[in-house]
């Protein structure tokens, strides 16, 4: 029976030797990615920036891409359209006009004129500054909520050690995340903030499967110096981690790809978030675990009992 295997057995990559070029690019890359955000900032959203919100009923199933490209042309900005509920149903979303309310009255008319009769205009709603405030400090603690619990789980589960090198990988992957979407200037919005949380149990998930191995190892060798061990335990995981992000990647190519406008940003963002994730579980964390003192502990009785054939 044929077997796909992208690693194969056997493979020994001395990650761990060249860990201080691993820090050094992600220390370069980190900081390129707060320079990027310090100098050029994000370009947020509608839904951190304010804007209009319009609810439409097309008659049939709405021709979404012919909609949005008749509303890019009036020169409103950023113009975002999705099905809201039923294919008949369209969310349309505009960013904030300049000028005050007259001007975002004006802008609802142009899209009114430009759709002509044959949709229903449900509702127009004005997203203000405050609201768009407080979604976007909601997204901030959101993310740092979650890198927090995550510390707490990994903390527990394992040592603080394994916490303090999960949660600087995590730091790591986010922040080069932000640092990407400012270098190319793509929207951030809340789709963006929600693959940023994906992205944080995604590395986790590599990171953990490491880690177990790791610990284990850390019982089983006690003579093997500590580099020795670790780069064993991330090429024995290897195979796993690297099908893993494979087939992830494959998912997520085709919904970038074949997805359409609405969740390109967010397909970007997890496409950009598995590969660093990879990348940071591998040559970040593990290695980190070098200046940890590390406790070896013996077997138990019970985990002798589990390996013994």
């Amino acid at each position: 029976m044929f077997r796909l295997q992208l690693v194969p057995a056997g493979t020994n990559i001395q990650f761990i030797t060249r860990h201080v070029t691993f820090f050094i690019f992600s220390v370069v890359l980190m900081v390129a990615a707060l320079g990027m955000f310090g100098v050029r900032g994000l370009n947020y959203g509608i839904d951190f920036q304010g804007g209009i919100m319009i609810d439409v009923k097309t008659q049939g199933p709405a021709d979404i891409g012919s909609m949005r490209s008749t509303l890019s042309d009036l020169g409103l900005g950023e113009v975002a359209l999705q099905e809201f509920g039923a294919p008949d149903d369209v969310l349309i979303r505009l960013q904030k006009q300049s000028g005050g309310d007259h001007a975002q009255q004006e802008a609802v008319e142009k899209v009114k004129a430009a759709l002509g009769t044959d949709v229903e205009y449900r509702r127009t709603e004005f997203v203000g500054p405050k609201v768009s405030e407080e979604l976007f400090l909601d997204g901030v603690y959101a993310v740092c909520g979650a890198i927090f619990a995550i510390l707490l789980y990994i903390w527990f589960r394992f040592e603080w050690q394994f916490g303090v090198g999960a949660v600087v990988a995590l730091v790591h992957d986010v922040i080069s995340t932000i640092g990407i979407f400012a270098l190319l200037g793509l929207e951030f919005n809340l789709s963006t903030v929600a693959a940023i949380l994906t992205i944080a149990g995604y590395s986790i998930n590599d990171t953990v499967v490491v880690y177990d191995r790791v610990r284990e190892n850390l019982r089983k060798y006690k003579t093997m110096t500590l580099p020795e061990l670790l780069n064993k335990s991330v090429n024995e995981t290897l195979s796993r981690t690297v099908m893993t992000s494979v087939t992830t990647l494959l998912a997520l190519l085709a919904l970038y790809f074949l997805g359409g406008e609405v969740i390109r940003g967010f397909s970007f963002a997890m496409i950009w978030g598995v590969l660093i994730g990879t990348y940071s579980s591998i040559c970040v964390a593990v290695p980190l675990l070098m200046y940890m003192k590390l406790p070896r502990r013996a077997k138990s009785s019970k985990e002798a009992a589990e390996v013994s054939p």
